[in-house]
């Protein structure tokens, strides 16, 4: 299953990811420290980074850490970590409160750091789902359907629900309403409790409760699927009871 480390794509590798004829070149994958892939580095060389660059204050985007500007210390976290999930989530956060590409102190935009991301581990479905929640935000809905149908195809265990709902919005965005049910039910059914979704498909009268499921079919020793609390596409104001 798509696991977080505290907070979700693989692009088709035709090409580098993000990148459009004419757009600056999103930089070498290469750093005086690292870069390291955040999913098997040890935790004291993880640390090193996130004490000095990442703190909840940073990640926060109260204040920053190792300089005034909060954009430098993710900007540097991004630099050793390039998949670091929760620095990729609160980059692209600080893009959306700052109304810039490239937010204040980042040495790319946010396109640049997805596209730097899946260059480094293509393989890595959490990178695939931010960017996908990514472009959906920035209103992309078909390249963001992209992203996450990837991170459907190479995501592990039986499934995970933020990345079914963020699937349901996306598909809602385009107007392929048959698709966006099936994956809202699939949300709903693994426990995800933000009703955005369902609203959407109640609003275009597309709304459908699933069939319930007969007592045969439920498997013994399962164990309740715990609140969700990943990110979606949804803004504070369209989730409301969002949380981060």
């Amino acid at each position: 299953m798509l696991k977080f480390i505290g907070p979700l794509i693989v692009l088709v590798a035709l090409a580098p990811c993000g990148v459009r004829a004419g757009e600056i070149d999103c930089g070498a994958l290469v750093n005086h420290f690292g870069p390291f892939d955040y999913r098997t580095t040890p935790k004291e060389r993880r640390s090193l980074v996130e004490d000095a660059h990442f703190t909840p204050q940073v990640e926060r985007l109260m204040r920053g850490q190792s300089t005034a500007v909060i954009g430098a210390d993710i900007n540097y976290v991004l630099s050793v970590f390039p998949n670091h999930p929760r620095a990729l989530l609160a980059m692209m956060n600080l893009a959306q409160k700052e109304k810039l590409d490239k937010p204040k102190g980042s040495g790319f935009t946010v396109d640049c750091w997805f596209d730097r991301a899946v260059r480094f581990r293509p393989e890595d479905p959490n990178v695939r789902m931010l960017y996908g929640i990514y472009l959906l935000r920035k209103g992309r809905a078909k390249d963001g359907i992209v992203q996450l149908k990837e991170a459907e195809s190479i995501q592990e265990g039986g499934g995970n629900a933020n990345l079914y709902y963020n699937m349901g919005l996306a598909y809602f965005s385009a107007g392929d309403y048959e698709k966006s049910l099936k994956y809202a039910h699939q949300a709903y059914g693994l426990g995800f409790d933000l009703p955005g979704l369902r609203n959407k498909l109640k609003g275009v009268g597309k709304w459908v409760p699933p069939e319930p499921v007969s007592p045969a079919e439920n498997l013994p020793g399962v164990a309740a699927p715990a609140r969700n609390s990943e990110p979606s596409t949804e803004s504070p104001a369209d989730a409301g009871d969002l949380k981060r």
